[in-house]
């Protein structure tokens, strides 16, 4: 059965691969799982039918039969669990994996999104330069430890898995403010999951939604 996906109709992130559907469309490209994609407007994503699905009115969530889920981490930790090819064999290395999965949602992503919460929803609060530094201190610290662990290794944990591509997904988020470059064996290990042929094909699937809706010149 083909699984259906919901991703944004009009991304905020302009087609950069940055809203979570990436990691879903990213994990099925891996496992070569054919998938559809339904596309769903800020105000659709407020209605019943979108709130059936995911109850917090956001994206993406999975359908596949009677199955539906929310949340990308339990997406991708679902699709990883059901093919081959985003978990190791070896039970070890399988838990630890999915350890890296969790990191990456609860430990790296939280002060990341905490920067743009700064940047774009409290950028003109009284208090919003003094809170600058102190925010990205903490994206900072996090950053590196995670450059510390990784050191020159190609992976979090030996071969690529879904804590790789759950935790590249996240710093991706990190490009645009600069910070990922602070941490050359952070930056590296980022392009070298962008230069997979999935995520490739998962980047221009995203891609053409937002060109396709881009106005016509003239």
């Amino acid at each position: 059965m083909t699984p259906t996906i919901t991703a944004f109709e009009t991304s905020p992130d302009r087609g950069q691969g940055l809203a979570r559907d990436m990691r879903v469309r990213w994990s099925l490209e891996e496992v070569r799982q054919p998938y559809e994609v339904r596309l769903v407007s800020f105000a659709a994503m407020k209605e019943p039918a979108h709130l059936a699905r995911h109850p917090f009115g956001q994206i993406p969530t999975y359908e596949e039969g009677e199955l539906v889920l929310f949340e990308s981490g339990a997406i991708v930790l679902h699709i990883a669990q059901r093919h081959a090819g985003l978990l190791p064999d070896d039970a070890n290395a399988r838990a630890r994996a999915v350890a890296w999965m969790f990191a990456a949602v609860n430990t790296i992503e939280p002060p990341i999104l905490d920067l743009q919460n700064a940047k774009f929803q409290e950028g003109d609060k009284p208090w919003a330069a003094e809170r600058m530094p102190l925010v990205l201190d903490r994206i900072r610290q996090r950053a590196g430890q995670l450059s510390e662990r990784l050191d020159d290794a190609d992976w979090l944990d030996g071969a690529f898995s879904a804590g790789d591509l759950m935790m590249i997904g996240v710093l991706r988020r990190l490009r645009p403010s600069g910070l990922l470059d602070e941490y050359p064996n952070l930056a590296a290990y980022v392009a070298r999951g962008e230069a997979r042929p999935a995520f490739k094909r998962a980047f221009d699937a995203q891609l053409a939604v937002f060109t396709s809706r881009q106005p016509a010149a003239g």
